[in-house]
């Protein structure tokens, strides 16, 4: 008998995907956990297809409720996986159960390839799944009816669950108001009968509401890529797999089966807070306690940074941070963290911490950052804080091109199954969500490329129906304003919706014991590589440490010009030994003579350098930060140059109220970081120090996110009740938005803030070595290598074409020709590599029979380095063998003369009379140098035009430069 339509009877929902079963899940985690709350169930399983992606948005949604301690609703965690004719789902009981779960996912993802996964019946894996509840869900979509054939293979894959599983398997019953749904029950007790498999209700869960049933089928027909009407019946055949009322369950159910799902619930007792990570112990020295070992460290490191004393301001905060670092139990952090910084710098790479590490004295003595805590204002509690009990994250720049040399001393040490990189969710945006939506709904397609190019309408305020309309008439294409509606709408809703999983860039996760019975890890993209299933956000809120491994191409660029500088000066010499307060640097930087220095090299910086004017280290820091969208979009800039203005003049800084002095001091009355946003809306708004950290934690998420607008009310409430103006608060909460636009914190603007010193102090006393490291860095930055050697020859760097007589692969420097001493400034010589469609290796040969020795003619480099018809016209069209050949021109004849020829006869004398050509003119020479190098060091294209501008009064740049104001000219 079914229960009562009236009563409520209590329920467990055992099978529920999520919107991170990509393409089939229709509703957020949070979303699910919210409306199964509000129902009464007394839980909710996540259950999303071999992943366990979406669990952590789930937990983080339920923590988020704020229920009381003896409510009885929680999650049950678990993965759905697919067969020939039924799905799987496991269900952890305890934290074994979920650690074989995560090993099984593994299992299965790691023998597909990315976004796949392989589970077979005939599997050994299975054993894996001991603790673990196990529903058989056999599928019936298609079928019209259930035929005795059907009921025995039916039969024999519930019998072959329970030989695997025992006790643990049941047989999910899954009624969704199909027309056989009492036909389908009957056939299930007949084989739960047959079996002594015990029935359970479930319901096959794909969205939260059943308004979500649109959406469901505009996802479907994105993985069938089909328009929605030709799904058929892959699509849903209603809407009923949605968490549904417990009164309308009860009428649908057999009570007993109702019983059974809370019965199933009750044994799984595991929540992701049973789960204890453990970092690995690989770099503590034998005979010493992790804490033991960061303070020897971390004393030695102190010598070697201050080998005149330590300053008495930084002895104290060590002993600050490091008690504060062993509360917290983050020893072998650090210590994994200096320990890959140490390996890095045994093989010579460049690297560096940065972000909020670089608030913190403990790294600096470590060697993993470079801000001197004597030299910035430093707040390590934005790095590790008692009351967040947030893990910290440090950031390490390693250089780009031997970045994978670390990564693979990290898999080498803790081994692949130890550590693993973060994920990255990949979700949609409005141009990605208007294209899917448009083209399941058949939209025209040139109208969804047009509205998806042109969405400047998708604002804030939602999306204008009208306008839209207006548009599709103006392309000629009729749409009904309900169609448009539905459009617009979906792709509202499925903005944010993740699509899948990627890459991090970097973050390492390592354990103790096995990762894979924490998270599930899966393959990369990437050969050689593999991320579990959860992303930055994930990692936070389950407490688990990330180690930053990134890329920095300037990084690449400083060390190669370091050894260049080295070579040339006869002695080592390193980033320590650049000088600080250069007042030299300083006067170029205040010039934005920047061209290819770190950061401050757009054209949006050198506007800003010229009035700022940088005189100190921490004018660079503002400099960096303030030249940024968030800043910028947030009103900041003009206030701090009126400010800076106003100190020139010896004038008084003004702050709205002296409480906020010590916040906004340092940048005279004008909030620039994030770590000030946080002081003031505890000095202002009266928010606590665990408020203020989840508002900067919002700000660089409120449009992916939508979190900073909840702190609104709440930040310019506090302001107004503390005898702040309105007009105030709201600029305060408006700059706060600007930081959504990319705003940075103080400490990762100082890591920045000195590489950016470093550098342009290479460009202004070593031109030579500095254009010579970017040329062989390349690609990075805003300069292409033409731009790079046009700034270089104007501040007098001699540059020499690449030659195959003279070059190497990179650039190098060469003495001026004629001059044995050291003192001349030496010349750039372009190598190989500047040719375009030159091979590396055959550039490598050349270089290696040129070592044994010189060559005599075209024909003896091209025999003796083996060069075949390709390299030898790529050499020519660079103009490589002028030295050989004379003028391109006869280069090109001369490398088109030579062939393959049998070993025998190579070497044979050839009577025959050279054709000798005539050179080519300059202007044609130019083309060619930009067709093959990208650049030209002969004269500027413009030079050959000037006679023909100046006949038409057009004048020059450095003609225009001396005119009085006002004159009339011609440009």
């Amino acid at each position: 008998m079914s229960t009562s339509m009236f009563s409520l009877p209590a329920y467990a929902e055992l099978h529920c995907l999520t919107n991170f079963s990509f393409q089939r899940g229709a509703s957020h985690p949070g979303e699910l956990v919210q409306r199964a709350y509000e129902l009464g169930y007394s839980a909710l399983a996540i259950t999303d297809e071999c992943s366990v992606a979406g669990v952590v948005r789930a937990y983080a949604a339920l923590k988020d409720m704020n229920l009381p301690r003896d409510d009885p609703f929680r999650l049950v965690l678990g993965s759905e996986f697919h067969f020939d004719g039924f799905r799987l789902v496991a269900l952890a009981r305890n934290v074994t159960g979920w650690g074989n779960l995560c090993e099984f996912i593994t299992a299965a993802r790691l023998h597909a390839k990315k976004g796949e996964y392989i589970a077979s019946r005939d599997s050994s894996d299975f054993t894996l799944l001991d603790e673990c509840e196990i529903l058989v869900a056999p599928v019936r979509e298609g079928k019209d009816a259930v035929d005795a054939a059907d009921v025995m293979t039916l039969q024999a894959t519930v019998s072959w669950a329970k030989n695997l599983f025992g006790e643990r398997t049941w047989l999910a019953v899954e009624l969704t108001l199909g027309l056989d749904d009492a036909l389908w029950l009957d056939t299930l007790q007949r084989v739960g009968a047959a079996t002594g498999v015990p029935l359970v209700a479930a319901g096959d869960v794909h969205m939260h509401v059943r308004s979500r049933k649109a959406l469901q089928d505009v996802i479907t027909a994105v993985h069938e890529g089909k328009v929605v009407s030709d799904c058929g019946l892959a699509l849903q055949a209603n809407a009923e797999r949605y968490l549904r009322p417990r009164v309308r369950l009860g009428g649908i159910y057999p009570g007993e089966l109702l019983a059974n799902a809370l019965q199933v619930a009750s044994r799984c007792k595991f929540s992701l807070e049973s789960i204890k990570y453990q970092y690995p112990l690989e770099t503590v020295p034998p005979g010493m306690t992790p804490t033991q070992a960061l303070r020897q460290f971390t004393i030695e490191g102190a010598k070697k940074r201050y080998p005149k004393g330590v300053p008495w301001t930084v002895r104290r905060q060590l002993v600050h941070e490091l008690r504060l670092v062993a509360a917290c139990k983050y020893e072998m952090y650090f210590l994994t963290v200096h320990d890959i910084v140490r390996h890095a710098r045994e093989l010579k790479i460049l690297c560096q911490g940065r972000g909020s590490a670089a608030n913190s004295a403990v790294c600096y003595c470590l060697h993993v950052t470079e801000v001197d805590p004597t030299r910035a204002n430093l707040l390590f509690e934005r790095f590790i804080s008692m009351e967040r009990k947030e893990p910290p994250d440090i950031d390490v720049d390693f250089e780009h091109e031997r970045r994978e040399e670390v990564i693979q001393y990290i898999y080498a040490k803790y081994g692949r199954d130890r550590s693993a990189i973060a994920a990255v969710v990949a979700s949609y945006r409005s141009r990605s969500a208007i294209r899917d939506v448009g083209k399941a709904l058949g939209i025209p397609p040139g109208l969804v490329d047009a509205f998806a190019k042109e969405h400047y309408w998708f604002d804030e305020e939602g999306l204008q129906v009208q306008r839209l309309c207006e548009r599709a008439a103006e392309a000629g294409v009729q749409i009904g304003e309900l169609r448009m509606q539905q459009w617009l709408e979906l792709t509202e809703t499925l903005r944010g919706f993740p699509r899948h999983l990627s890459q991090h860039v970097g973050g390492f996760v390592l354990t103790q014991g096995k990762l894979t019975r924490l998270v599930p890890v899966e393959n990369a993209a990437m050969p050689d590589r593999s991320i579990i299933q959860w992303d930055k956000d994930d990692l936070e809120d389950m407490g688990l440490l990330k180690v930053d491994v990134l890329a920095l191409g300037m990084l690449t660029a400083l060390r190669r010009c370091l050894d260049f500088v080295s070579q040339r000066r006869g002695y080592p010499f390193a980033l320590q030994d650049i000088e600080d307060k250069d007042t030299e640097t300083y006067d170029m930087i205040g010039r934005a003579d920047t061209v290819g220095v770190f950061q401050i090299e757009s054209r949006a910086q050198m506007s800003m350098l010229p009035r700022l004017r940088p005189r100190v280290f921490y004018d660079l820091v503002i400099e960096v930060a303030i030249v940024r969208p968030g800043p910028i979009q947030g009103g900041m800039v003009h206030p701090y140059l009126k400010s800076r203005e106003r100190l020139r003049k010896g004038e008084q800084i003004r702050y709205e109220n002296d409480a906020l002095k010590p916040a906004l001091e340092r940048t005279l009355g004008v909030p620039i970081f994030q770590e000030q946003v946080m002081q003031i809306a505890m000095i202002a708004a009266g928010f606590t120090p665990d408020e203020a950290d989840r508002l900067r934690r919002s700000m660089a998420a409120w449009k992916r996110r939508g979190g900073v607008h909840q702190f609104q009310d709440r930040l310019i409430g506090g302001m107004l009740d503390r005898g702040y103006p309105l007009e105030f608060a709201q600029s305060i909460f408006k700059q706060i938005l600007g930081f959504g636009e990319y705003g940075f914190p103080e400490s990762h603007a100082a890591s920045f803030a000195l590489l950016a010193y470093d550098s342009s102090w290479l460009k202004c006393h070593e031109p030579e070595c500095f254009l010579a490291a970017m040329l062989n860095s390349q690609p990075m930055g805003f300069y292409s290598p033409s731009q790079l050697v046009q700034d270089g020859r104007r501040h007098g760097v001699q540059v020499l074409p690449p030659d195959v007589s003279y070059s190497d692969w990179d650039c190098k420097l060469e003495k001026e020709l004629g001059s044995d001493s050291n003192s001349l400034r030496p010349a750039v010589r372009l190598g190989l590599r500047m040719i375009g469609s030159l091979s590396q290796k055959g550039a490598e040969r050349v270089v290696a029979a040129r070592a044994q020795a010189p060559f005599a003619s075209t024909e003896d480099m091209a025999l003796r380095a083996e060069l075949d018809v390709k390299d030898l016209n790529a050499l020519a069209s660079g103009d490589a063998l002028l030295s050989l050949s004379g003028h391109r021109r006869q280069q090109v004849w001369d490398a088109a003369a030579q062939r393959g020829v049998p070993a025998l006869l190579r070497g044979a004398p050839v009577n025959e009379e050279a054709l000798a050509l005539p050179a080519a003119p300059e202007g044609e020479e130019i083309v060619f140098d930009y067709a093959s190098l990208g650049l030209t060091l002969r004269r500027h294209p413009l030079a050959l035009l000037r006679p023909r501008l100046a006949r038409m009064k057009l004048l020059s740049a450095a003609q225009l430069h001396d005119l009085p104001d006002g004159k009339r000219v011609r440009a």
